[in-house]
């Protein structure tokens, strides 16, 4: 009979439950036949798919049913069920476990027995593909498994539905308190009425396990080690099973040795279980103190001062070993505790011997001299450590150059082509350039200029993405424009009239709309051959400003030649012309006669207002109160810019800030595109800067230090991009765009300390970036304006009664501490006023404290430079520019 021929169909079919049942029909002869054959066929199966295809998974199941029930060893069976071929790594659990356990029914006891081992042996992890089989082997034969981890582990990773009833409970339940990987296994465990915590406290209460088991096992965990995420488990075990003050005299000296180096939370339990022990001897209690008081965690020592306290006031005797301890938390790094460690050995002070406050005595060295000086004149032969020296702060650095002179537009066609080849310019300076030069050299020579770019062309053109531009619209992109000018200049534009076509008719930011402008008219020039000999609003500094007196002799070469300058150059050209008036310049614009030169003649710089408003929301069901973050609540800025219309559309657009963000491009060129108008270029920024996943930090970084070298006032919106680059990790530059703001006395420190509170009071920055940043601003010689910065933040932050603080408050609040006494700051802050008054010893509150002491260290009514205003940190600022 030919039994192979109908498996392989079986096989081929991949029937694997069909095949259970047909090779347990099978004699030995046929199972021998059957065992040979499959080589051929896995090999064969193989060959149908591509290295890197996971088809083979698919006959996983029915090839190792089949080779279970009719390869001969275990070793071998062993190796067959787990080939990689059958199931990577990422196929996840075996689904067919029932069906391997059905063909090796028949097998004798001792070899199941043996692949059983041999299954346990190759496991690697608790997530291993063999654990089920392994484990339902192990049941099956009742063998007592050999000792592997990885079992131990995945047995956990498995809670069986009957604990008790588990064959493997006697067995594996010892080595669950010592197998490496169960503590991570079962880190998520909480609830002790389900789950392990619950199964192993209802089976310890039903007398299925013994108490005293589970507690050795917790404890000699602890005193293996690990981590606390290790450990985790195991400490709530422990506290489910609740042991009693008489269960814990016995292993006293096992949680003794767990308070000096265990994880904290392993070091709390034993000092609980101690604490509540009432059979610990004088050096019992000496030995957990002073493991305690030297601890890193604030929580541990805060526990062992109240402990030593509480029992040296129910027993004085006591008193007599508390020197070593409290020495030790002399040396402890948190002020408060340093100051209570004192506070506790003055009062124990005359239950101590001599030998004990001799060593209390050569521990006062290590105290601050305030706390020092208390406790030598108690503790005769201390040493006070002296007064570390006042820290001052240097002086602020002085501002870089504000600009410098930018190259000349490109000059020869070889340069031009060169940036062609090279893409388009990928920097304005670059494209300003790239865009003045095609307008000079076309009209100095166009028919020159056109044969030397279509010669460079005639590679690019041969591509097939050639005309990929002409095949997608709008063009968004500024490059987009320029390459098109060019091939309309060497007539290979596939389009005629590509500017009436390709601007975006979308809702375009305006500096990205004035940009696109200006592309779009010096192609249709190109197109009109109606190109004036330069442009007029090509940068001649590195801010983006234009130099009157250039754009005087711009305008002069123009009517010279009689030509007309392009619409948006001139308009732009004007909103680059800098603050400060140049009379000679003026004095020639006068003499100009085209409509463009009267223009530039009567040109004022215009007077813009800017107004930024916070607005929180949760997704369009009504504002709420932007503190509560906590149901999905949103932030979102919004700054807007009014300006008296000038009757020149693109630069009335450009004055006034629309309440709603549009698409944008090229974020990073806009500073450029308004030198002079720093609070508005602001506002049109802030809304893309403050979206993490618009731009990335260097491109915001790059932003506010261009906007801190424009001129004009700066407001609300220059103050939030500024808070926010500050706030942000791993700019560390952020700090000298402040410190060169600073220098120039252009910061507006009270507006920016606003923002700096809001961002951090609804998220937008983390505390312990923005932290960082202002004290390294502060380190740097900004102290006095980091104070500004900080008095005016802390009103939003500091939480009203009953709230919680926020994460790292107290690191702020001695930010603005350190920062005032550096510059010697005086005057009430009623918001800092109020929280003093509070009860509590927090850290945050005691920092608060001292704030409050120093500002009002000076006679009433006292002021001076440094003095704040007390603002209530509204969620509106405002920005005027005059």
């Amino acid at each position: 009979m030919d039994h192979w021929g109908e498996i392989r169909k079986l096989i081929e079919r991949r029937q694997a439950d069909r095949l259970a049942e047909k090779v347990r029909t099978l004699d030995g002869e046929g199972r021998k036949e059957v065992a040979a054959r499959l080589p051929e066929l896995l090999k064969e199966l193989r060959g149908r798919f591509d290295r890197w295809d996971d088809g083979l998974v698919d006959y996983g199941p029915a090839l190792r049913v089949t080779g279970a029930a009719t390869i001969g060893g275990a070793a071998a069976v062993a190796a067959w069920l787990y080939r990689r071929d059958f199931a990577p790594r990422w196929a996840g659990l075996d689904n067919d476990v029932d069906l391997v356990l059905a063909v090796l029914a028949d097998r004798p006891a001792a070899w199941r027995a043996d692949l059983a081992e041999r299954l346990v042996l190759r496991l690697r992890a608790s997530d291993d593909r063999g654990m089920a089989l392994a484990l339902a082997l192990l049941r099956q034969t009742g063998i007592e498994p050999p000792p592997h981890d990885p079992l131990v582990a995945g047995w956990a990773d498995r809670v069986p539905s009957d604990l008790g009833a588990d064959p493997l409970l006697d067995h594996l339940l010892p080595r669950l308190f010592e197998a490496a990987g169960v503590g991570r296994v079962l880190q998520w465990e909480k609830d002790p009425r389900q789950g392990w915590l619950g199964a192993l406290t209802t089976l310890a209460d039903a007398g299925r396990v013994k108490r005293e088991e589970l507690i050795d096992g917790c404890v000699r965990r602890f005193l293996l080690g690990g981590t606390a995420i290790d450990l985790r488990f195991f400490v709530r075990l422990h506290e489910a099973l609740d042991p009693s003050p008489a269960e814990t005299a016995p292993r006293a000296r096992d949680y003794l040795c767990l308070l000096p180096a265990s994880p904290g939370p392993v070091a709390e339990l034993a000092a609980g279980r101690l604490r509540a022990c009432d059979g610990l001897t004088a050096d019992d209690l000496a030995e957990a103190w002073e493991s305690l008081l030297f601890r890193p965690e604030r929580k541990l020592v805060r526990a062992g001062l109240s402990w030593l306290d509480r029992s040296v006031r129910r027993a004085p005797a006591l008193a007599d070993v508390v020197a070593a301890p409290l020495a030790r938390a002399f040396a402890t790094d948190f002020a408060e505790l340093r100051e209570k460690a004192v506070e506790l050995a003055l009062a124990h002070a005359g239950g101590m011997s001599e030998e004990g406050r001799a060593i209390v005595g050569e521990a006062v060295e290590l105290l601050p001299p305030h706390l020092g000086h208390r406790a030598a004149a108690v503790f005769a032969g201390g040493t006070v450590a002296e007064a570390e020296p006042a820290f001052t702060p240097p002086p602020l650095p002085a501002a870089p150059e504000r600009s410098r002179a930018l190259e000349p537009p490109v000059e020869s066609v070889e340069e031009l082509d060169l940036l062609m080849r090279q893409e388009g310019p990928h920097s304005w300076q670059a494209w300003e350039r790239s865009l003045a030069g095609l307008v000079a050299l076309t009209h100095r020579d166009r028919v020159g200029t056109a044969a030397a770019m279509l010669s460079g062309l005639r590679e690019t053109l041969a591509q097939p993405w050639a005309d990929w531009d002409y095949r997608r619209e709008p063009w968004e992109h500024a490059d987009q424009w320029l390459r098109g000018a060019v091939r309309s200049l060497t007539a290979t534009a596939p389009t005629p009239h590509a500017w009436r076509r390709f601007m975006p008719k979308g809702n375009l930011a305006a500096p990205h709309r004035l940009l696109l402008h200006r592309a779009a008219e010096v192609l249709r020039a190109v197109e009109e051959d109606a190109l004036p000999p330069l442009l007029l609003a090509t940068p001649t500094h590195t801010t983006g400003h234009v130099a009157a007196a250039e754009l005087v002799r711009r305008l002069e070469v123009i009517e010279a030649a009689g030509a007309k300058p392009l619409a948006a150059d001139l308009q732009q050209a004007l909103l680059r012309l800098p603050r400060t008036p140049d009379p000679e310049a003026a004095e020639r614009a006068a003499r100009l006669t085209s409509a463009a030169g009267r223009i530039l003649a009567a040109w004022t710089c215009p007077q813009v207002g800017t107004e930024l408003e916070w607005i929180c929301g949760n997704g369009g069901d009504g504002d709420h109160d932007w503190h509560d973050r906590s149901h999905s609540h949103y932030i979102r800025l919004v700054p807007t810019a009014t300006a008296v219309p000038v009757g020149l559309p693109l630069v009335d657009m450009m004055l006034g800030v629309p309440r709603h963000s549009a698409d944008a491009e090229h974020l990073e060129w806009w500073p450029s595109t308004l030198p002079a108008h720093r609070e508005v270029a602001a506002a049109h920024l802030m809304p893309y800067a403050l979206r993490r996943s618009w731009n990335d930090p260097s491109l915001r970084l790059g932003q506010i230090r261009h906007l801190a070298r424009a001129e004009g006032p700066a407001g609300a919106a220059f103050s939030t991009m500024l808070a926010c680059v500050l706030g942000e990790p791993g700019t560390p530059e952020s700090v000298d765009v402040l410190l060169e703001v600073a220098a120039r006395d252009e910061l507006p420190a009270a507006e920016v300390g606003r923002q700096v509170g809001l961002l951090l009071a609804s998220g937008e920055v983390r505390m312990i970036d923005m932290v960082a940043a202002l004290d390294a601003a502060a380190g740097r010689g900004a102290h006095a304006h980091v104070w500004r910065i900080a008095a005016a933040a802390l009103p939003t932050l500091l939480p009203a009664p009953g709230e919680r603080p926020r994460n790292g408050l107290a690191r702020f609040v001695t930010l603005a501490a350190t920062a005032a006494e550096w510059c010697g700051a005086r005057g009430e802050i009623p918001e800092v006023r109020d929280t003093a008054a509070r009860k509590g010893n927090s850290e945050w509150l005691r920092e608060v404290r001292r704030l409050h002491d120093r500002l009002t260290g000076g006679a009433p009514g006292t002021a001076d430079t440094n003095s704040v205003g007390t603002g209530t940190g509204t969620g509106t600022g405002t920005g005027q520019e005059g």
